[in-house]
């Protein structure tokens, strides 16, 4: 079996897979002090709830954007699991596609893990948005070459600058408004009106702006956890895949092993 782990800003993800089947899922939130040691005792338990053996645990994979947390998963799979990990985007574990940007070096590992998902699950010439801290636009040409892309404040971003700049303003939850008017008739309303709807125009927007420039069809592949929320509200996404991050982990995996 496979235990990958895709370190966020915000969470990291554990799954255990099966060839490319999640048998189950973990998530807890991101503090880079957090030891291995403490890691060991909140997943140790979770996986004898799920009926699993350390043994059972063959392959270990993770992908970070949080460098400070690198060590202690990597003293986790050591100490607990007698696995010298695979980190994404380095030594067996590269990337494996062009990065024909300015900064190859400066795409983030959620960025290419959803890259490489895509482009395996859906083909062709892609936009893929990735809805987490920030909302990250990529465009992926049919070859799999990542050539760009946009990042934007997520939608909770936006509302914690809102919130936190004004006296007045109360902290509201992020949902779909009940009514289509964009003419809210009270604060809260009006509030959840410009976060949402003005999320909405603007990813839109984008990715109309992206298409045009991408000269070419292509498909745009929606992911992170508010991508099923937008998806009640736009016709623009082909496909809504939650899992399309830690998926990536499960291909690299398979490349890693082959």
């Amino acid at each position: 079996m496979l235990l990958a782990a895709d370190v966020g800003n915000t969470n990291v993800v554990f799954a255990l897979f099966e060839g490319r089947t999640i048998k189950a899922r973990w998530r807890i939130a991101t503090d880079p002090r957090r030891t291995g040691d403490e890691y060991a005792v909140w997943l140790l338990q979770l996986l004898e709830i799920e009926g699993v053996k350390r043994e059972d645990i063959t392959q270990i994979l993770f992908a970070s954007v949080v460098p400070r947390a690198d060590h202690n998963l990597t003293v986790l799979a050591q100490k607990y699991f007698g696995i010298t990990p695979e980190i994404a985007g380095q030594g067996k574990a590269a990337w494996g596609f062009e990065i024909d940007v300015d900064q190859p070096s400066s795409l983030g590992a959620d960025r290419a893990l959803n890259i490489i998902a895509a482009h395996d699950k859906y083909g062709g010439d892609l936009v893929v948005v990735d809805f987490g801290t920030a909302t990250k636009f990529e465009a992926v040409d049919f070859t799999g070459a990542y050539k760009g892309g946009i990042i934007a404040p997520g939608i909770n971003l936006s509302l914690d600058a809102l919130v936190g700049k004004t006296a007045k303003l109360p902290r509201i939850a992020i949902r779909k408004p009940d009514s289509t008017s964009v003419i809210g008739r009270n604060t809260e309303d009006q509030m959840l009106i410009g976060i949402f709807w003005a999320h909405v125009a603007m990813m839109e927007g984008l990715i109309e702006r992206m298409r045009t420039e991408i000269g070419r069809p292509a498909k745009v592949v929606a992911t992170g956890g508010l991508a099923i929320l937008f998806d009640e509200s736009t016709d623009i996404f082909d496909h809504v895949d939650a899992d399309l991050t830690i998926e990536g982990l499960a291909i690299l995996a398979e490349r890693v092993a082959a």
